[in-house]
């Protein structure tokens, strides 16, 4: 299923584009003084085939789950902490909810992956487990569950472009989710854990050592396949994954997590034309399925999630 979703993924359209800078170019203003915005708007026409894309529903989907790695002594709070927060963005208290309401967004908190059972109306219910498996021990989850993170998210975004929405963001919420994404990332970029591992929450410098070795000592045992995003993802926790990530906790299925698959499931949806998403996450899984080197970049355009 997933390597027919990627076939699917359409490239941007260049004729869009260019129609899109030329209509901004034309305004009474310097040229490109919106900077980043102005790229923006102009891969969302790519993304959308349209130079002038329509008024956007926006949805926030955040995707909440626990990662079995926090036993090693690598966070500064407990996986209790997940479920408060997840809790939070179905009340509408949180940091993420006060941005939305500003720009018009609705936030959709899901659980994938969180370590205790919520009953809390507005959360979303595709929890895949209890959370991930400590990959400090072994793999964070097996294949088949990585597989139905990143469908999860598929689903999601389908579910909500029926509703009408056509703009959709993701994000991720779970304690231990940094200790994930550094080793999931230094995977798929071959870069040594040192170099792609921060203090995550305000680990003091003792922390943070630990948390390197910590992931070292990880990745060196389960060896996850650097050409196979799903076996690297295993090693992370399960929230996704899947986002926007970030994206990420992933050494894969060995290092992986749920949250980082349920948001790439999502953003590289690609039979939902003209739903634009985050493209920040859609490198990671260029290649996703198929053993032919993670990481890899493309102009691709989420011209469906």
């Amino acid at each position: 299923m997933l390597t027919k979703l990627l076939e699917t993924i359409r490239p941007l359209d260049e004729n869009a584009m260019e129609s899109a800078r030329l209509h901004w170019d034309a305004i009474a203003k310097p040229l490109h003084s919106l900077g980043r915005l102005e790229d923006m708007i102009v891969q969302l026409a790519g993304i959308c085939e349209n130079p002038v894309p329509a008024p956007r529903k926006k949805a926030v989907l955040i995707f909440c789950a626990d990662n079995g790695i926090v036993a090693e002594g690598v966070t500064q709070t407990t996986q209790d902490v997940t479920a408060a927060v997840t809790q939070n963005f179905a009340k509408g208290i949180a940091s993420v909810n006060a941005l939305s309401r500003i720009c018009g967004a609705e936030v959709f908190p899901v659980d994938i992956g969180v370590a205790q059972a919520l009953d809390c109306p507005g959360v979303l219910n595709r929890k895949v487990a209890f959370g991930t498996q400590n990959f400090a021990h072994g793999p964070a989850m097996r294949r088949d569950e990585a597989e139905q993170a990143v469908c999860t998210g598929i689903d999601l975004v389908q579910e909500k472009a029926a509703e009408g929405y056509n703009l959709i963001v993701t994000g991720e919420m779970g304690i231990g989710n940094t200790t994930t994404s550094s080793a999931v990332f230094s995977v798929l970029q071959g870069l040594p854990p040192e170099q792609v591992t921060g203090r995550g929450a305000g680990l003091s410098d003792a922390g943070l050592q630990h948390k390197i070795q910590v992931i070292s000592r990880a990745v060196a045992a389960l060896q996850p396949d650097p050409g196979d995003v799903l076996d690297v993802r295993r090693v992370r926790r399960l929230r996704h994954d899947g986002r926007i990530s970030g994206r990420s906790d992933l050494p894969g299925a060995s290092a992986g997590g749920w949250i980082h698959f349920r948001s790439c499931g999502k953003l590289r949806r690609p039979a939902l034309p003209g739903v634009p998403g985050l493209y920040l996450r859609l490198p990671l899984f260029q290649g996703a399925s198929r053993k032919n080197g993670a990481g890899r970049t493309a102009s691709a355009c989420l011209s469906g999630l």
